[in-house]
């Protein structure tokens, strides 16, 4: 009988955490969910363990408080063969419009838990010379598209420290990606209290179909993943297009969005 292999989700309670949880559990893999909500964590972990026959571990944890970040780490230290780092907040409000604290937050959610996280489950799947760890970053940070807003920012330190990872454990059998969706059906704008109502619906990607296509990718060794085509050449313009035409699009959909961030 073939080993169990376990995976630990953080923001696992909803969006793109608990679709990684709903698919990996159909491969078989015993879950670690963790966020701040335990009942909902709860819940999907019964769910999980009655429909598919794993073992589902529930860990509520802050992860933008160092204590939150202790509590996952430690259970990192025990062998796991799969990290997927999605919790992340974006903002309602601009950089001089919010606090030092909600910056601080984001920061300490976005970049600040991924990097202590990863840190944590490298060493141990480096050793083993197996494992895979997907950082869940944004098409946003492939450029400065949302005047005003340190997402972008946040999530361009996502994708680069994803890559370089990747190409640090590579020779040890270990696998590092970053997963760069856009507009997603997902609970995160609304938690952010951010107004999508006048996003097009054909710009809207589903989370489901997204971690389907990440693990593809994953699997197949890429290092960033870009679900649909229509994100691949958004992401291929900003990395291509002259900064100054990027900047004029920006300045232009903050105008008639009435935001300062998406």
């Amino acid at each position: 009988m073939a080993a169990s292999r376990t995976a630990v989700i953080t923001g696992a309670s909803s969006g793109f955490g608990a679709s990684f949880a709903q698919r990996l559990a159909t491969e078989g893999y015993d879950l670690v969910l963790v966020a701040r909500d335990e009942r909902r964590l709860a819940d999907l972990a019964a769910d999980l363990s009655s429909r598919h026959g794993v073992a589902a571990e529930v860990i509520p944890a802050d992860l933008s408080t160092d204590e939150g970040c202790a509590v996952v780490e430690r259970r990192l230290a025990d062998p796991v063969d799969m990290l997927v780092n999605n919790a992340g907040i974006s903002l309602n409000r601009s950089f001089t419009g919010s606090t030092v604290e909600d910056q601080t937050r984001l920061l300490r959610l976005n970049v600040h838990a991924v990097m202590r996280l990863t840190h944590a489950a490298l060493p141990g799947m480096i050793e083993r010379r197996r494992g895979e760890v997907i950082n869940v970053s944004s098409v946003a940070g492939f450029a400065a598209v949302m005047p005003g807003s340190t997402y972008p920012a946040s999530k361009a330190w996502v994708t680069n420290f994803s890559e370089s990872m990747a190409h640090s454990v590579r020779r040890h059998g270990v696998r590092v990606m970053a997963l760069c969706p856009g507009y997603t059906h997902t609970e995160f704008h609304d938690r952010a209290g951010i107004d999508m109502s006048k996003t097009p619906e054909w710009m809207w990607l589903q989370a489901d179909r997204v971690v389907v296509d990440a693990l593809r990718d994953l699997r197949r060794g890429k290092v960033v993943s870009v679900p649909d085509w229509k994100y691949k050449v958004a992401v291929f313009g900003m990395r291509h297009l002259p900064r100054a035409l990027l900047q004029a699009v920006a300045r232009d959909t903050r105008g008639r969005t009435g935001r300062d961030e998406q």
